[in-house]
């Protein structure tokens, strides 16, 4: 009775302990900010955090993918007769390699310096077939260049030089290899230019001269003072602000480039990122929850008004540098594209206007394979995984002096459009999944006492009903034996009667 009386006693006592502690660590937060604390100051571009050694070398591997549009009746189009019809052909995959050098830090060490080349090497297993042999035709890029530098320049300087580029037989399409389009050929219409000018590059390519190359060097906040400052660009090629731009809020160099986020991210932030593909800021809300490779993520995905017009979103009126603005959903970047009139929108115009789908025949907008967006785990701000998609069209419009064009009517012609996708290695998701098991447990263990509280609680109530169920009476019972329980009626009548032994006389 005594073992049973103090077994109810101690876990009555350490149940209820255990369940006020877990309540006032809750109430406290104690454990949550601890955690918090913690990742804080692990999360951080700083020597011998865990972060910085992998954002110095990335370990998960990135591909950047092309896919061209092959005009298949460009001279059909070129005489008025018929929409472009275009075919997709891709895509042509490279594994892009992009560690980053020169790294330093600045300013006692709240900021870094680096610099990012990118390196591409072909993968033929990835791709549809051999960029050498694989031909596409697609807009005269370089003869448009000039047609639109030469614009406004007067009705016989322009019919000139139409002339000139009769005369070496240039058209408005070409058809060269993928491999000569993305890396590199030497343009006839160029190479005679260059003869004039000294200075022009006879060589076209989109992707010229950028095996190899980087985009200058970024300063980045470490987040060491203000994890909210993790990642965030300090400047870009010695610069705060932009100057491609007519509006300071468009110039304006926001959030991080797209590789590194800070923790303890929430739905509804807006996330900016600084591209400088797009030689803007862009940002991105929140669209759903997803999961990795067993890690939790939230995916932030560009809205519409991103790339809206500036009538729809007056945040993005600084963009438009000419008279005749463009619609929803492209962007013209010949302002830092040296002239050339290249336009930037998301792959077959998605979330743009609809008209610029509709006047080109083979383009069709899916959300699921033309969309930007970015899977991040929302407790350590990391990519898990990401996809950066866009496309680059060419302004194609009548130019005065210019009888190639004079059946063109404003199109926004696609060229191709390319995919930058990275997704989490296995052994960094295994890392990430370990991590969060141990914040998960930490952040809950108020509440792990509480249950036991809780378990204890109820196990001194049951011991405590068994005990006071099974505990005797304070009063005993008392019995009797009678010696007869037979009394004839004479003995009744006589008193009591007294039973005696016979004694034997003889």
């Amino acid at each position: 009775m005594r073992k049973g009386s103090c077994c109810m006693f101690t876990s009555g006592v350490v149940g209820a302990l255990l369940l006020i502690s877990g309540i006032a660590l809750i109430v406290s937060g104690l454990f949550q900010t601890l955690i918090h604390n913690k990742l804080k100051g692990e999360i951080s571009l700083t020597e011998g955090s865990k972060v910085f050694a992998t954002w110095k070398n990335p370990p998960p591997p990135v591909y950047m993918q092309f896919f061209f549009f092959n005009v298949t009746n460009p001279n059909e189009f070129l005489k008025g007769e018929a929409k472009a019809h275009l075919t997709e052909m891709g895509p042509y995959t490279y594994r892009q390699y992009r560690p980053k050098r020169n790294v330093s830090f600045l300013h006692n060490g709240t900021k870094v310096a680096a610099y990012t080349p990118k390196t591409f090497v072909f993968l033929p297993e990835k791709s549809v077939g051999d960029p050498n042999v694989d031909m596409v035709t697609t807009v005269n890029i370089p003869a448009v260049a000039v047609i639109n530098r030469v614009k406004g320049a007067g009705f016989w300087v322009s019919s000139g030089i139409s002339m000139y580029m009769g005369s070496i037989g240039t058209t408005m399409f070409m058809t060269h290899s993928v491999q000569e389009l993305l890396w590199g050929f030497k343009d006839p219409l160029l190479t005679r230019l260059k003869t004039i000018k000294p200075e022009t590059d006879e060589y076209f390519g989109l992707m010229l001269n950028k095996n190899g190359s980087d985009d200058g060097e970024f300063v980045y906040h470490t987040g060491e003072h203000n994890y909210l400052d993790f990642g965030r660009i300090y400047t870009w090629k010695g610069e705060k602000m932009l100057s491609f731009w007519k509006t300071n809020q468009s110039n304006m160099i926001n959030g991080t480039d797209g590789s590194a986020f800070h923790p303890f991210l929430s739905k509804e932030e807006r996330l900016d990122v600084f591209t400088a593909d797009l030689c803007r800021s862009i940002h991105m809300r929140f669209e759903k929850e997803v999961e990795v490779k067993g890690i939790p993520a939230y995916r932030f995905t560009p809205p519409r008004a991103v790339l809206a017009s500036g009538k729809n979103n007056p945040e993005n009126e600084g963009f438009c540098l000419t008279k005749k603005c463009l619609d929803d959903g492209v962007l013209d970047v010949s302002v830092c594209r040296k002239g050339a009139p290249v336009v930037v929108s998301f792959p077959h115009f998605h979330l743009g206007d609809e008209k610029y789908s509709k006047a080109i025949d083979g383009i069709s907008p899916v959300h699921e394979k033309h969309q930007t967006f970015l899977d991040l785990n929302p407790t350590m701000g990391v990519p898990v995984r990401a996809m950066k998609r866009a496309q680059i069209n060419i302004h194609l419009e009548r130019v005065t002096g210019f009888p190639l064009t004079r059946n063109l009517n404003n199109t926004i012609f696609p060229i191709v459009f390319l995919n930058e996708s990275v997704l989490i290695d296995d052994a960094s998701a295994a890392r990430i999944q370990k991590l969060l098991l141990v914040v998960t447990l930490v952040s809950h263990f108020p509440l792990i006492l509480m249950a036991l509280g809780g378990i204890l609680l109820i196990v001194c109530i049951i011991l405590a009903f068994r005990f006071y169920q099974n505990k005797p009476s304070a009063k005993k019972d008392t019995s009797y034996a009678p010696v007869s329980a037979k009394v004839d009626d004479q003995d009744e009548k006589n008193g009591t009667y007294v039973g005696m032994t016979p004694v034997d006389k003889s």
